[in-house]
């Protein structure tokens, strides 16, 4: 079959022809769309703090295909893969038991959703608990995490979403999908107080894909029991917080991470996103690429596209 292979730690993957994955016990999947994450090029430098497989492997945790079912491909699902049998490939091998992707959502769209949907479901609803009608400020918004996060904000009731990047366009996308104000990234002087002037108020949570100075800035902005969920460090691995301002204000830094969530409820938050999608109040920006060109698409996502690429086998065939 035909795959997309990490061959050494820190290069791009080539592609080339690999074995047929042995199941055992585990179940194959037909793979249509497989979604390139930041994570993928993180497994790949070998020193991702999660584990990476040996080289050679086939990159991508996860895609949507059709699982084969008693020697016959099954419906069309969302699956993570267990590596080193990656979604980018042919056929890959499932981790868990897939959920069904509801007809009239793309391959694309469906792929799209889970990495980048997971840690803004679960910022946004478990650990940041979220309330009808409080403040939220999502950094890194013009991201497609952050775009999904900004949209989940208003369909759970948010009163006031705040969006912040450094991408002037994205900023003017995340006001098209319902965010009440913007805040600018490229410049770093005066950034709580231009966080605090958006809020217009008390600023009940904040999610972050950054750390680093943004996140920083949006501790100091949050009022008293205010919920900091850190899902990323996009902006730096290190950031310098005020001890007095963590407790003078008893507020709350939680961390996030799909590899410690149950599969159960990644299922249960891959079908809400999932749903919303159908219902057409979840928009995504996708671009479904061949899988020829992982090479490239690997280079565009280490330079963040602002936009879910995703690689098929069926594409220009």
């Amino acid at each position: 079959m035909r795959a997309a292979v990490i061959e050494r730690y820190g290069e791009p993957p080539v592609l080339r022809e690999m074995p047929e994955p042995k199941a055992d016990g585990a179940r194959v999947v037909e793979v249509s769309a497989a979604a390139l994450n930041p994570v993928d090029l993180s497994i790949a430098t070998g020193k991702f703090y999660a584990g990476s497989p040996p080289t050679p492997y086939v990159p991508g945790v996860e895609g949507v295909g059709r699982p084969m079912q008693n020697g016959r491909l099954g419906p069309r699902a969302f699956f993570r893969a267990m590596l080193p049998n990656g979604a980018l490939a042919e056929r890959a091998i499932t981790r868990d038991e897939p959920v069904p992707v509801p007809d009239g959502v793309p391959d694309g769209l469906g792929a799209a959703l889970g990495t980048s949907g997971f840690p803004a479901y679960f910022g946004l609803t478990t650990l940041g608990r979220l309330q009808k009608g409080e403040t939220v400020l999502i950094l890194a918004a013009s991201g497609v995490l952050g775009t999904i996060a900004v949209q989940l904000a208003r369909l759970l009731g948010a009163g006031r979403v705040i969006a912040a990047a450094r991408d002037e366009q994205g900023l003017a996308r995340a006001r098209a999908l319902g965010a009440d104000a913007t805040v600018d990234l490229k410049q770093t002087d005066g950034l709580t107080e231009r966080i605090r002037e958006a809020s217009g108020g008390p600023l009940q949570v904040v999610l972050d894909p950054l750390w680093g100075i943004p996140g920083a800035a949006a501790i100091e902005a949050l009022s008293p029991h205010g919920r900091f969920v850190q899902v990323g460090a996009s902006a730096g691995s290190e950031a310098v917080i005020k001890s007095g301002t963590v407790r003078g204000r008893f507020l709350s830094i939680l961390g996030f991470t799909t590899f410690l969530e149950p599969w159960e409820e990644l299922a249960a938050a891959y079908r809400q996103l999932v749903g919303y999608a159908a219902a057409e109040q979840l928009k995504v920006d996708f671009e479904v690429l061949p899988l020829d060109a992982a090479p490239e698409a690997w280079k565009r996502q280490a330079t963040s596209p602002h936009r879910k690429l995703v690689l098929s086998p069926r594409a220009g065939r």
